[in-house]
């Protein structure tokens, strides 16, 4: 069976963790500060913060931002429930946005969505390809953009994670970059960072409040930094690999003007039957899945998203990723044409 999702693991990444194992300093330290580091280099950041999960980061750049009990915070509906989550993890209340065609936030309601009690908007760019950052960041309101399927991806040579008050990143399993859980949160103002570092370790602290235990290991730090090093050449492949299916089966991706989308997913819209897509192609040795399980409003049994709604019933979402190989590709090509 060709898998939806395979990590790209090198050598290097091995002899990475190798070393950190030997060293026996295995919790978080010198590792986790080189991420950090080449993290703030690569976006410009004032100060980055690796921790356990991209859902720990997403709820401490809520917490930096002061989200509490009676704000609101807009994000889309058509996301994993990671979103939901962290905000709920303040006290404060989501309002679900519906997207646009590319999966992205629609920034049209994003801004019918605004109240006085409106405090954030998280932004993901969704199946790596960037949404729409300039208009988005104009409303006032500050954005955190999640990047966790986007690392690489630009616009108009700016790259996505850049433009809002926070960037949070995900290195789990599936993801860009990975170290199989994991992840981080950075901004350009040192201060709200100097919050994040502060809420993301509990112990030996001068005074009391909660705070959390969501630090990164070194050996989750170093087999993400080893993946970092690599990520021009991930992104490079799965370009190559999106051209070269574009010539049978059209990607509905980029819709962002002059974004450069990264292909995190190669998602594909199909008036067929997609539940027999997918078994069919399961029948065939290939794992093609929808490119989200289930968006919010439907947990929340919510109305009211007409595109979202669409999305999930024509959106097919096909294996891409640097490891794939050419005979894997092309058997991939051959059974998503003839199904879809």
């Amino acid at each position: 069976m060709i898998p939806h999702s395979r990590p790209s693991i090198a050598r290097k990444d091995m002899a990475a963790l190798s070393a950190v194992l030997s060293s026996g300093q295995i919790s978080a330290s010198a590792q986790a500060r080189s991420l950090e580091s080449a993290f703030s280099r690569a976006f410009c950041f004032g100060s980055s913060v690796a921790v356990s999960s991209g859902t720990a980061a997403l709820h401490l750049a809520l917490l930096a931002l002061k989200i509490k009990a009676g704000d609101e915070v807009i994000i889309p509906t058509h996301v994993c429930t990671a979103l939901l989550n962290a905000v709920r993890y303040t006290g404060a209340k989501e309002v679900l946005s519906d997207v646009r065609e590319d999966g992205n936030i629609d920034p049209c309601c994003v801004k019918k969505l605004m109240t006085r009690r409106t405090k954030a908007v998280i932004v993901p760019h969704m199946w790596g390809s960037p949404a729409d950052m300039k208009t988005l960041v104009k409303y006032g309101v500050p954005v955190i953009e999640d990047s966790a399927q986007s690392v690489g991806s630009s616009i108009n040579g700016q790259l996505a994670g850049t433009f809002g008050a926070f960037s949070i990143f995900s290195f789990y399993a599936t993801k860009m970059i990975t170290c199989g859980e994991g992840g981080l949160v950075g901004a350009k103002d040192k201060k709200l960072m100097e919050r994040v570092r502060d809420l993301s370790d509990y112990d030996h602290k001068k005074t009391y409040e909660m705070r959390f235990n969501y630090k990164m290991t070194d050996i989750q730090a170093a087999f993400a930094l080893s993946q970092f090093t690599r990520l021009g050449e991930f992104a490079k492949a799965r370009r190559q690999i999106a051209a070269r299916y574009a010539v049978y089966i059209p990607s509905l991706l980029p819709l962002t003007e002059k974004a450069e989308p990264v292909f995190y997913r190669y998602v594909v819209r199909t008036k067929k039957n997609v539940e027999r897509i997918i078994s069919n192609a399961k029948a065939q040795g290939v794992c093609i899945e929808k490119p989200l399980f289930k968006p919010a409003h439907q947990y929340l049994a919510k109305k009211g998203f007409p595109v979202s709604e669409m999305l999930m019933r024509t959106c097919i979402s096909l294996p891409i990723y640097p490891s794939l190989t050419a005979v894997e590709e092309k058997r991939v090509i051959g059974v998503a044409k003839n199904l879809i």
